[in-house]
């Protein structure tokens, strides 16, 4: 298997791409080294910490190592500001 380490080119590529997957629209948030769950917005706002973060390999909570859809978990909360985070199915479900 393969792994591609997520870069600052890749977080601001998202971020100019936006917070839907294309195609399908589906709702994207970001998972950081330590495995918290942060909304497109909070890493938006948050684009120079995240950046630096990546860049340094730094274990600071800001570390963006992917981005994915959130397909069904309703009860996902962004891990900075504690806003609830979109989810593609979950809501449906409820």
């Amino acid at each position: 298997m393969i792994h591609h380490k997520y870069t600052v080119e890749d977080f601001q590529r998202q971020l100019k791409l936006g917070g839907h997957a294309w195609p399908g629209g589906y709702p994207l948030y970001f998972i950081t080294n330590d495995g918290a769950a942060l909304s497109f917005e909070a890493a938006k706002e948050n684009r120079d910490l995240v950046c630096e973060s990546i860049e340094g390999d730094c274990d600071d909570g800001w570390q963006v190592v992917a981005v994915d859809v959130n397909w069904e978990d309703s009860d996902l909360i962004c891990d900075h500001t504690g806003e609830k985070i979109e989810s593609a199915y979950g809501e449906a479900n409820a």
